[in-house]
């Protein structure tokens, strides 16, 4: 029997699929991220779980998916779900499929609703190409290296915040992109309090130093051919790192890093010592 991969609502119950319903309940095994947030959902949908139900976090994912493979290879059918949202998608699992697909074991996906998907198509940004950059790091200077990283990106790019960093990653986003890059910031999607808040980093960051609550999709803008980006010392120190790291000299992480963001080699080579 196949492992599938169920996409569950991420705010509004009624966008439930009946493919989901019925996958939840015949189910022979329901691995979820949140066992009470899968007994909360049954029971909106008013499906009765027959399955057994085993939880099927990050912390134990790699301790859990012996046991599921076992349960595939044996025959049964086990539904993986997330909190909200199809899975995988920066939730645990991939371990999961990798041992399935490993062992002959079919993989299918029940699709559903989505938020990287529902916050692309809102943001009122280009949406031909884009790229999901899920959570970026905690620690400040992780996060700026990363977006030192993505300061020419052409596409646009989407990532998850957690409502109490909303604030300082738009201040990295504004300083490593420009102030004047365009973005969204997509709260609450498919919900009561669903709110959309489009215009420049700049402005947004200054919108978030109040106080920013719910589930939270950032989309920005991509790198304009030839645009310049206004960017700190910070961003700049932050880019020779990464060069550096990659193996580069310092001379010449300092040169490229000047080039690609159009500012003096001496300025780049002062903020990176």
């Amino acid at each position: 029997m196949p492992l599938v991969l169920a996409a569950t609502p991420i705010g509004n119950v009624a966008d439930a699929s009946p493919r989901l319903r019925d996958a939840l309940a015949t189910a022979d095994v329901i691995a979820a991220e949140d066992t009470r947030r899968l007994s909360r959902l049954t029971a909106a949908l008013g499906v009765t779980v027959t399955g057994r139900v085993v939880s099927f976090y990050d912390a134990v994912e790699a301790a859990r998916t012996p046991t599921l493979l076992a349960d595939l290879v044996a025959g049964r059918t086990v539904v993986l779900v997330s909190d909200a949202g199809m899975p995988l998608v920066s939730d645990p699992g991939h371990r999961l499929v990798a041992a399935a697909i490993d062992a002959g074991i079919p993989v299918t996906v029940i699709p559903g609703p989505s938020a990287v998907l529902a916050a692309v198509a809102v943001a009122g940004l280009p949406a031909d190409r884009w790229c999901f950059e899920g959570f970026l790091g905690r620690r400040a200077g992780e996060r700026r290296r990363r977006l030192a990283e993505l300061a020419t990106e052409p596409r646009t790019l989407v990532f998850f915040e957690a409502p109490h960093r909303v604030a300082s990653t738009l201040a990295d986003l504004a300083a490593a992109f420009g102030a004047d890059r365009p973005g969204a910031v997509c709260r609450e999607l498919t919900k009561t309090h669903e709110e959309v808040r489009r215009g420049t980093l700049g402005e947004l960051a200054e919108w978030a130093t109040g106080e920013v609550r719910g589930e939270i999709v950032l989309v920005v803008a991509g790198a304009s051919a030839g645009a310049a980006v206004e960017v700190d010392d910070a961003t700049l120190a932050a880019a020779v790192a990464v060069l550096v790291d990659r193996g580069m000299s310092r001379r010449d992480a300092v040169d490229q890093v000047a080039a690609v963001h159009g500012v003096p080699r001496r300025r780049v080579y002062s903020a990176a010592t």
